[in-house]
């Protein structure tokens, strides 16, 4: 099977992010030199569909693909997908910069021998020049991703099961990363020199990716997410999973539920991204981030981006929005603001459409 991690394609490309509660698909054209924001579509997913990053239920996960593309209502069949960062081995390397590609593929599987913890017959390898060594020019860095072919191939069976083409397989950690790039605009000075933590809050787990300049520097995954609070709102008020999920997004609940139950959820999110960035702090030189920038569909509560603020004291926290610096016309209505931080991943894997071949 011959998909590529990090490779580019120039053909028309739909990013779509299985996380574990929603299909989301963005579709994005180039306008001169701007990214241009076509059609997104945020399909919910059934509870349980996709445990942990793994697809639990192909055939519900299908559906839930091919309703989310017919809603989408492009023509484009190829697509861009991601793992989650725990499912992928990434490694970097040197290599002499002569080197043919095949030379090149040579070395990286000899080398992919020494990291990866599983025959090569069993994953998908793929590698990438990231450029000249700082310090050795006459050797080049290179990127090595690898992971099990079971975890590709249950990806590519939803999509093929919808009638979709899989194109492009890559890490949803650098899908983020192609985001925020597109997010440093909305940063003083476009972020330059400033160390920013993206904080993708999900239903199952939070993921903290930090920045400096457009180098991940730090990483980490908490479990505390956006599920806590639909199933204390279900302990609260007695309800369903769906129900309680469907009251969390709608509204309509009870007068106490702000005090009694949203409050305290928000107090302990904060606390455990202020409990992140302690991490990050004592593991590395620094002490303090710039920016917080919140994603994922937990960012969306009203008030949270000042309660972190309060808890980490970051004062510079907000919304992340992968759309800010482009045109959004084509689609109409304000839900774009609330969604966009939910679409991180798929606008990074929808850039993959127009990386240079």
């Amino acid at each position: 099977m011959n998909l590529d991690f990090l490779k580019p394609k120039a053909a028309p490309l739909i990013g779509v992010d299985i996380s574990s509660s929603a299909v989301k698909m963005v579709e994005l054209s180039l306008v001169g030199r701007n990214f241009s924001l076509e059609r997104y579509v945020i399909q919910p997913l059934p509870k349980d569909a996709v445990s942990d990053g793994n697809i639990a239920n192909v055939e519900l996960v299908a559906d839930a693909v091919k309703r989310a593309w017919q809603q989408l209502g492009s023509r484009v069949k190829h697509v861009a997908l991601a793992l989650p960062a725990a499912s992928v081995i990434t490694k970097k390397i040197l290599a002499p910069a002569g080197l043919t590609e095949r030379e090149l593929e040579s070395q990286v599987e000899t080398e992919a021998n020494q990291y990866i913890p599983f025959s090569l017959e069993e994953v998908n390898l793929d590698f990438q020049v990231l450029g000249p060594n700082a310090n050795s020019p006459t050797e080049n860095d290179v990127l090595i991703a690898a992971a099990k072919k079971e975890k590709v191939e249950e990806r590519v069976a939803v999509v093929e099961a919808a009638g979709l083409k899989a194109s492009v397989m890559d890490v949803e950690s650098y899908a983020t990363q192609a985001a925020y790039e597109l997010m440093r605009p909305q940063l003083p000075n476009g972020g330059e020199g400033q160390i920013v933590a993206v904080v993708d809050i999900g239903a199952t787990a939070i993921h903290m990716n930090i920045f400096k300049d457009s180098q991940s520097i730090y990483s980490r995954d908490q479990g505390y997410a956006g599920n806590q609070l639909t199933q204390e709102i279900q302990r609260k008020f007695n309800m369903s999973f769906e129900e309680a999920e469907q009251a969390k997004q709608q509204g309509g609940l009870p007068e106490n539920y702000e005090p009694e139950v949203l409050q305290p959820f928000m107090d302990t999110l904060a606390m455990e991204i202020s409990r992140s960035l302690q991490f990050f702090y004592t593991s590395s030189n620094y002490n303090m981030v710039d920016h917080i920038l919140l994603a994922g569909g937990g960012s969306v509560i009203h008030g949270l981006d000042e309660v972190v603020s309060s808890r980490t004291q970051v004062a510079s926290t907000m919304r992340a929005n992968p759309f800010f610096s482009m045109s959004t016309s084509k689609v109409r209505g304000k839900q774009i603001q609330l969604d966009a931080p939910s679409l991180l991943i798929a606008c990074g894997l929808a850039m993959r459409r127009f990386d240079p071949v």
